[in-house]
C-alpha cells in the first residue's frame, strides 16, 4: 500500500482506525479471514410513485432490524439516495450480512416464529394487497471478497455524523471470465489506493445469486460529499492507479457501472 495519504483523506482514515481496525489488518496473517468469510444482502425497496417510505422506514427500523439483532445479524444499514444521486430515486437500500449460508436460509423461518417481530411488523404486513407500501423488493447476494474479507464496523460516533455519505457502485462483466479477471483486479491492489485517496471500503463482494451477473458489488463511506467527489478525483489520477488500469489482462472488465450516491437512514446501523 502506499505510504502517502492525501491531506483531505488523512482526518477521516484517522478517525476510522480508531473506530475499527480493516479485518485484514487486524489480526495475524495465520488468522486473517478469507474470501467468503461473509455473505451480504442487497435488498432495494423500490417505491414506485405510490410507494409509501414512511412506512416501510417503521417497519425495517423499529421491527426488521431488532428482530434481526435478535438472530445475530447485523449491523444492517439502511440508506435513500441523496440529492447528488440521479439513478436511486424512491428507493430504500439495506446491506444485510450474514456470517454463512445457513443464517440466510433460515431468517424468512425465524421471523414467522418470532412473535416480538409479528407484532412489531404487524401495521406493516398487514396492509391490502391494494395499498402496498412498495412497487417490489430486489435483492442480490454478495461473497466477501480477499481484498475486504469482512464488513467494516462502523462505530458510534461515526454513525452521529449526520455529513456522513455512502456511494454503492455495481460493476457488471461481459461474461464470467472477465468478472473473475475484474474481482482479482480488486483483491491485487485496487483497495490500497482507494484508501491512500479516501475512499473507505464497507465491504467489497462478488455476486453470487441477482439479475445483474457477472459483476461485484462495493460500498465506501466519506466525511461529506465534498470529499468523496476530491476522493474520487485523486482516485483517477493516483500514479498506482494509472499503473495497475494500464496492464492489458485488465482491459475492458467493466462493461457498466450503477452508481448510488446514499445517505444513512437514522435508524442505519452502518
Amino acid at each position: 500500500m502506499p505510504t502517502r495519504l492525501f491531506p483531505h483523506a488523512c482526518l477521516f482514515l484517522l478517525a476510522m482506525s480508531l473506530c475499527t481496525m480493516p479485518p485484514m489488518l487486524a489480526q495475524d496473517a495465520s488468522e486473517k479471514p478469507a474470501a467468503g468469510s461473509q455473505f451480504y444482502e442487497i435488498r432495494s425497496y423500490v417505491l414506485g410513485e405510490k410507494g409509501d417510505e414512511a412506512a416501510v422506514d417503521a417497519y425495517v427500523g423499529d421491527a426488521l432490524l431488532p428482530a434481526l439483532a435478535r438472530l445475530n445479524v447485523g449491523p444492517v444499514g439502511a440508506f435513500s439516495p441523496t440529492d447528488a444521486d440521479e439513478t436511486g430515486a424512491n428507493t430504500v437500500f439495506l446491506v444485510i450480512p450474514f456470517d454463512n449460508l445457513e443464517q440466510i436460509a433460515t431468517v424468512r423461518e425465524a421471523l414467522a416464529a418470532d412473535v416480538k417481530y409479528q407484532s412489531d411488523a404487524k401495521e406493516y404486513l398487514d396492509r391490502a394487497h391494494t395499498d402496498p407500501p412498495f412497487a417490489r423488493i430486489r435483492s442480490e447476494l454478495l461473497s466477501s471478497m480477499e481484498c475486504w474479507p469482512e464488513i467494516t464496523d462502523v462505530k458510534k460516533e461515526v454513525l452521529q455524523d449526520a455529513d456522513r455519505v455512502y456511494e454503492l457502485r455495481l460493476y457488471e462483466s461481459a461474461n464470467e471470465r472477465i468478472g473473475d479477471v475484474k474481482v482479482e483486479m480488486f483483491n491485487n491492489g485496487e483497495v490500497p489506493i482507494f484508501l491512500d485517496c479516501g475512499i473507505t471500503p464497507v465491504f467489497v463482494g462478488q455476486c453470487l445469486v441477482g439479475p445483474q451477473m457477472p459483476s461485484l458489488t462495493y460500498l465506501t463511506m466519506y466525511p461529506n460529499d465534498a470529499e468523496r467527489l476530491k476522493s474520487w478525483d485523486a482516485f483517477r489520477v493516483h500514479p498506482d492507479w494509472k499503473v495497475l488500469s494500464a496492464k492489458k489482462k485488465y482491459a475492458g472488465t467493466v462493461s457498466r457501472i450503477d452508481k448510488f450516491v446514499l445517505a444513512a437512514k437514522s435508524y442505519s446501523q452502518m
